[in-house]
This record gives C-alpha cells, structure tokens and sequence, in this order.
C-alpha cells in the first residue's frame, strides 16, 4: 500500500512540475516576442560614402523629416552619417533610404545593418 501511495506522489509531481514548465515556456514566449504598436520607434541609420556640408545635411535632414512616420533625424556632416527613428506601423527604412538615393541623388548611401551579437551595433555609432 506504502509503494502505490509512493507511485501516486511522484505522478503527480511530475505532473504538476511538466505543467509549471509549458506555463512557464509559453510566458517567456509571450513576453519576449516583439511588439508593433502605434508608439513604436526604430532607429536606422544611412551611411552615405561621400563628404557632405552643413547645407548638405541641413537638406538631408529637412528631406527625411518630410518622410510619413519619420519623428528623429540627426546628420552628422563630419562622419556623413544619417540617423532616424521613424514608425515601423507607417513606412519601411529600406524604402525610406531607396527613395532617399533616388530623389537626393546620393547613389553610393546605403543603409547601415548591424550584424546580430558584435559590437558597435548601434545606429547612432556608439
């Protein structure tokens, strides 16, 4: 009689641990998957491989505030580095920086992707 109540304690447990565990797995699932909403913003970065000006940047900057969904632009012309955030709901960074070359004329920019786990992987070049 002491074995099967001893059998009925570890199914149980066992149980009640593989149930904590598939909570568990489907919270962090819940948790860590990303999430697009209305107040969303990414940061991209256009590097554009030529020397800029102030008047150049000043154009750059005033072209890409003009942009739906574009809220942040900094353009460094000492680097030649554009930074801005804009809304991943409202427009696309890839077709931000195609039309950027097509309609300013900078075909050598290209958009800077930071490869995943190395560093300087920041748009801002921190």
């Amino acid at each position: 009689m002491a074995k099967r109540k001893w059998k009925k304690i570890v199914f149980w447990a066992a149980g009640v641990f593989a149930g904590l565990v598939v909570i568990l797995v489907v919270h962090i699932w819940w948790v860590t998957r990303p999430h697009l909403d209305a107040g969303t913003r990414v940061m991209a970065r256009i590097d554009l491989h030529q020397r800029i000006g102030q008047g150049d940047a000043d154009r750059i900057k005033a072209w890409l505030y003009q942009q739906q969904g574009v809220k942040y632009v900094l353009v460094n012309p000492a680097s030649a580095i554009a930074v801005f955030s804009f809304a991943p709901l409202e427009n696309d960074g890839n077709r931000i920086v195609s039309e950027f070359k097509v309609q300013l004329g900078y075909e050598r920019a290209a958009r800077f992707v930071a490869a995943a786990g190395r560093a300087g992987g920041c748009p801002a070049g921190f």
